[in-house]
């Protein structure tokens, strides 16, 4: 790019600065995935739940705008420029799911709670990066591409936004902006989200986040002299990322991902700061720690397999309105209730 700073850096600072509102957004603004779904289980509250709507819309209107404008190449980000696996998103999040019910988060949750002095979700971060990279190219790689098969590159893999520019033949970054106005609106329709302006402000914090990914990236690819993949925030195999470029900098490349995830542990520490949240805590029961473990290991195998995390397919993939984020989502939420249900009421039948 310059002489000063190589393109790789500039992706970095791209992600690092989303992560910071993401970090800020997860400890100030309460925004967290396994958060909403037990409030909606089992606290019948939907406002941490409308929060993913705001965010999900946001980010769908920012994402065709920077298309519309010419500022981002739809086909160029990596949920549209790959085959779509139906199984693959349905195993993936279930298995994500349970394994975030087990371990008390997602990664992207739980990098927010090692910004607050959470120790217990340092070893979480930590079990879920190498679980990843297990399931990406270590020895579970060749029982996914067996059961999955391998995804393989495409071009002008079909969305939502383009089914409905086919219906009503306008073009498809207006058919996108219509559906992410849409997703506003219908979330919007709540009185008690209108009545918290800060769920709002926080959730659409959270999609903005995920739009400046798309558009620092596709400027880098654009400009710069290096290949550069176009893509925003997920936490799964950008967590092993992390962990190896920490191992091997002086003879690996920084990414966005690893920017991503430092900037959610500083923005989460930031924001703990604020809010006077910041204390270490450690884990003092060993039923606990292996159940978070477990849950970890099985998080890093779900989101390699659904090729994202609650953030990679729940915001980013829905940024971009690809198939495969509401059903991956929905698998994460379902996945997520089932284990919720053991730790709280076993599988017992309720009489």
């Amino acid at each position: 790019m310059d002489d000063m700073i190589s393109d790789a850096g500039l992706v970095a600072m791209v992600g690092l600065f989303g992560g910071i509102l993401l970090g800020l957004a997860a400890r100030i603004g309460r925004f967290c995935t396994l958060g909403a779904i037990e409030d909606l289980y089992y606290g019948e509250k939907t406002l941490r739940l409308r929060m993913w709507g705001i965010a999900i819309g946001v980010s769908v209107v920012g994402t065709f705008g920077l298309s519309l404008t010419g500022l981002l190449d739809l086909q160029q980000t990596l949920y549209l420029g790959r085959s779509w696996n139906p199984l693959a998103n349905i195993f993936g999040g279930l298995v994500f799911g349970y394994g975030m019910a087990l371990a008390g988060n997602c990664g992207y949750g739980a990098l927010a709670r090692v910004g607050g002095g959470d120790l217990r979700s340092l070893l979480i971060v930590l079990i879920m990066g190498i679980s990843a990279y297990v399931t990406l190219g270590g020895p579970l790689s060749s029982v996914r591409i067996w059961a999955f098969g391998v995804t393989e590159d495409v071009a002008g893999l079909a969305t939502f936004a383009q089914s409905l520019a086919q219906i009503s033949g306008s073009s498809v970054e207006i058919s996108g902006i219509a559906i992410g106005m849409g997703i506003l609106c219908l979330t919007l329709l709540n009185g008690n989200l209108r009545r918290e302006p800060s769920y709002i402000f926080w959730g659409a914090i959270a999609g903005l986040a995920i739009v400046s990914g798309w558009a620092g990236t596709q400027w880098v690819a654009s400009t710069g002299f290096d290949a550069t993949n176009v893509v925003t925030h997920t936490f799964s195999a950008p967590i092993g990322e992390t962990m190896l470029y920490a191992m091997t900098s002086s003879g690996n490349s920084i990414s966005f991902g690893t920017g991503s995830v430092v900037g959610v542990i500083i923005g989460a520490f930031l924001g703990s700061l604020f809010k006077g949240h910041f204390r270490w805590e450690a884990c003092d029961d060993p039923r606990e720690l292996r159940r978070q473990i477990l849950g970890a290991a099985l998080m890093g195998i779900g989101a390699v397999v659904a090729v994202g995390c609650s953030v990679g397919q729940g915001l980013s993939a829905f940024s971009v309105l690809a198939f495969s984020a509401p059903v991956t989502l929905a698998c994460i939420m379902a996945g997520a209730a089932i284990g919720l249900r053991q730790l709280i009421l076993g599988f017992a039948p309720s009489i």
